[in-house]
């Protein structure tokens, strides 16, 4: 194995290395960074022109000029790493290193939900194959997937945004949306649950009745200005994941599973107000840290109570449970939130933004409003992006657990009495995953890239904004920076995928 990483390693080096020399010396004979100012009739111009042509090394041939930026990029190996300067005199270095952080919280939660959205819709889809289910979702991932996204942006904007706020302004919601949101809740449920006929007609019926009565008792409450879930909802909705984490993970016959999921729930709505104290306190990044460690150290223990064998299974049961629940007491208190965050004057009962990575108008020192304005920024660039991916990994986990479902091994299986869900999450589920590899990895390698248009739409400065500049002003400098980082990225996410492969499939020897 070490071997076969360090023969993929120097090749990538190679590979690297070639492609940037390629793409050096392409791009600097395409263009003349330098014919603006000639034609220009400033009278300064020519003393720019002087000064550029020294600080950008222009006078030197562009292949000789290629090995004196390396040796500022190979400095990263004494800790002195440089990838020359801008047209306006800015550290290429600072920049990409400004940009990296804003592009990672742009795209690497959308591209984190479309990955499990995706693939969870697709296996579904693959299961209920032909069915209602099966069609709406073959039908929403299509039209998804051909939706432009500067397009779908403006809608978002318009209808999330916009729309939003004004309805913040009276949040009642009116009688032909509670028709509307009801009649699309109940042939979503409908489609899912599937069913003969009568069976279909029962649970849209009580699916549409019941969201009807639920949005207008919300109107009713002002949970729109005054959101929250509570501890009795959360331990309804903890209840609900200790069910179906138990029977994704071993099946709701393994009493101590499910024993131990349920006992997360409890936890949860014991620890529901100590929760609330610890997170109003300070060094909320200490906080987060012992919070979860109690929560793990919990699971475990209460799963080693109840588990006297095969604990492995029992404590990841657990574990997975805890942090749902964890995950619902943060997003109560963010909605706690809510109700200050738009109070405060910087937001003025508006709090969807439209452009902007953060408000420069809020106040700083609170914890949780600065948190929320940064999650209500990212809230619809994540939207969009997530939209217009995840309609791929539909398709794509669908092709390829039905592509599974037809082995050999799967019929073998099921003609020894395993249970469905064992032979689906023990033995199609795994392989599925082998061919998504791929595209998931090259996909956490292209966050790197950044996301040209959304950053432009919603006024992000990432690296797509980067890359864009240098184009458009033929930075060279900036643009190889750009280029190396995702290139980088890239010939590491296939060896990433290649290693993966081998974890996933004991068939699969890497090297040998």
């Amino acid at each position: 194995m070490i071997a076969y990483i360090l023969r993929r390693l120097s090749a990538l080096v190679v590979i690297l290395f070639g492609s940037s020399f390629i793409i050096y010396n392409l791009s600097a004979i395409s263009g003349d960074p330098l014919e603006a100012l000639r034609i220009s009739q400033d009278p300064n111009a020519a003393q720019q022109i002087i000064t550029l042509t020294r600080d950008l090394q222009l006078d030197v041939p562009p292949p000789l000029r290629y090995f004196l930026w390396l040796k500022g990029v190979l400095g990263a190996f004494v800790g002195q790493v440089d990838f020359g300067m801008t047209r306006d005199a800015q550290s290429v270095t600072d920049a990409v290193a400004a940009a990296i952080p804003t592009t990672i919280r742009l795209v690497v939660g959308a591209t984190v939900i479309a990955i499990i959205l995706g693939i969870t819709i697709g296996i579904v889809t693959a299961l209920r194959q032909y069915s209602r289910f099966d069609y709406a979702m073959t039908f929403f991932a299509f039209l998804l997937f051909s939706l432009p996204i500067f397009w779908f942006a403006v809608l978002l904007k318009q209808y999330l945004a916009i729309g939003f706020n004004n309805f913040l302004t009276d949040p009642q919601v009116s009688a032909p949306w509670i028709i509307g949101l009801s009649l699309f809740s109940g042939l979503f449920w409908a489609s899912v649950i599937g069913g003969d006929r009568r069976k279909v007609f029962t649970i849209f019926g009580i699916a549409a009745v019941g969201s009807a009565a639920v949005i207008m008792l919300l109107g009713s409450l002002d949970w729109f200005r005054n959101p929250g879930l509570g501890p009795i909802v959360i331990f309804g909705a903890s209840v609900g994941i200790a069910f179906a984490v138990t029977q994704l993970s071993t099946g709701l016959a393994v009493r101590a599973a499910l024993k131990s999921a349920l006992a997360m729930a409890v936890f949860g709505l014991v620890a529901y107000y100590p929760a609330q104290w610890v997170m109003e306190q300070e060094n909320h990044l200490l906080n987060f840290v012992l919070m979860a460690t109690v929560t793990v150290a919990v699971a475990i223990l209460t799963s080693r109570f109840f588990a006297k064998e095969d604990r492995g299974s029992v404590t990841r049961t657990a574990i997975i449970t805890a942090a749902f629940v964890a995950i619902l007491i943060i997003i109560d208190k963010f909605m706690q939130t809510w109700a200050p965050y738009m109070e405060t004057d910087a937001i003025n009962y508006r709090p969807v933004p439209t452009v902007g990575q953060v408000n420069d108008l809020l106040e700083p020192g609170n914890f949780w409003i600065s948190s929320l304005d940064v999650l209500m920024h990212m809230f619809l660039p994540t939207v969009a992006l997530t939209l217009i991916s995840f309609a791929g990994y539909i398709r794509y986990s669908r092709g390829s657990l039905l592509e599974v479902l037809n082995q050999d091994y799967i019929r073998t299986a099921r003609a020894k009495g395993l249970t469905e869900r064992t032979v689906i999450m023990r033995h199609a589920f795994r392989n599925t995953m082998i061919p998504l590899t791929t595209l998931m990895v090259v996909d956490f390698a292209g966050i790197i890239g950044g996301a040209i248009i959304t950053e432009r739409i919603f006024g992000w400065v990432g690296m797509g904004t980067l890359f864009n500049q240098a184009i458009n002003t033929m930075d060279l400098n900036l643009l190889m920076g750009v280029f190396l980082v995702t290139a980088t990225m890239s010939v590491m996410a296939n060896l990433i995928a290649d290693l993966l492969y081998s974890a996933l499939d004991p068939r699969i020897r890497v090297g040998k």
